[in-house]
């Protein structure tokens, strides 16, 4: 099938392990983690992925400045402002927090990599966020720019390819590691990744459950957002699919106390794997997805599966600023 076109910016096809002590603790079901926090440094993590798409229609539109945004310890933010600089364009993020930040984790390297930082509110994020970066364009444009805006996370229509794209790779690990995986398990924070995913699980026919955990809003909310990313992704490839918005699996209940904020249990968590796995988590996306996938397999929920494959989205610069709050 033909994609959109893309730069190569990943390092990929990044290995897949079997968490050998966690799937024994768990009985009957298998985890493996596909390590996308291993798809580089600066640009790292899942985003990587869908900047490949995202940024390379930016720079087939002639733009030389790439606008986006995200919560102060932001990855996608991160890895945008690096792939800005290793490209030679301007970055300019907008980003949300309630007080003076401290100069640390994915804000330092934003800070280090050159991009322009709008700082804003909470309130002013959930309100406005679409209307002060297209004013940030607008007037970066009429002083001589071309800007492209990247949505939060790099979630939309383009930007899914990065993971129908991973789909494929995944799809070739299970050839040559001669197992299948039964179900396709991440963290939920825009929605670009499962969406990327779950629309090559159907254009495909692959048949997996591809299942999400959010890490804030609730399971409506991505429901409906991963349905106006799938519109816009059919689009580029003149595709239909045919789809119940139920079959959207979003585990809601793991938010905690919000996100970006992280209870003792879940930092505890994040401890025990990080010793028992060697495989370190992060406090905003893949503790809080991992803890609600196992806690869902001690439940129950998951017992017609054997193997699962859960995708470690990276976010290793923001574990650092959650330091003093860890019992070490």
């Amino acid at each position: 099938m033909k994609l959109p076109e893309h730069i190569v910016l990943a390092n990929v096809p990044t290995k897949i392990e079997k968490l050998e002590r966690l799937s024994n603790s768990l009985g009957n079901i298998n985890i493996y983690v596909k390590r996308d926090d291993q798809t580089g440094t600066e640009v790292s993590g899942n985003k990587v992925r869908k900047l490949e798409f995202s940024v390379k229609e930016a720079l087939l539109n002639g733009c030389d400045t790439l606008v986006t945004c995200g919560g102060i310890q932001s990855n996608h933010a991160r890895a945008t402002a690096a792939v800005a600089a290793k490209l030679g364009m301007k970055a300019v993020l907008v980003l949300k927090c309630d007080k003076n930040p401290r100069l640390e984790g994915n804000y330092f390297l934003d800070k280090v990599l050159g991009a322009k930082v709008e700082l804003i509110t909470p309130e002013e994020y959930t309100a406005n966020i679409n209307g002060v970066m297209k004013n940030i364009k607008n007037e970066l444009d009429s002083c001589g720019n071309k800007c492209y805006i990247i949505p939060e996370g790099a979630s939309n229509g383009i930007g899914a390819f990065g993971y129908f794209k991973a789909m494929e790779e995944i799809k070739r690990q299970e050839y040559e590691m001669g197992i299948s995986f039964d179900g396709i398990a991440m963290s939920v924070g825009s929605g670009g990744t499962y969406g990327g995913l779950f629309l090559a699980n159907k254009l495909y026919n692959y048949g997996k459950r591809i299942i999400g955990i959010n890490v804030s809003n609730n399971a409506e909310y991505f429901q409906n957002k991963i349905v106006n990313i799938l519109n816009e992704a059919v689009n580029y490839i003149n595709k239909e699919i045919s789809y119940s918005i139920d079959e959207i699996e979003i585990i809601d209940g793991y938010v905690g106390k919000g996100y970006g904020l992280s209870s003792r249990h879940e930092l505890d968590f994040i401890n025990k794997i990080a010793k028992m796995e060697g495989v370190v988590l992060d406090p905003v996306y893949t503790g809080k997805a991992m803890l609600g996938l196992t806690k869902e397999i001690n439940r129950g929920k998951l017992n017609n599966m054997k193997n699962i494959l859960f995708i470690h989205t990276g976010g290793i610069f923001s574990l650092f600023p959650s330091a003093n709050s860890f019992q070490l």
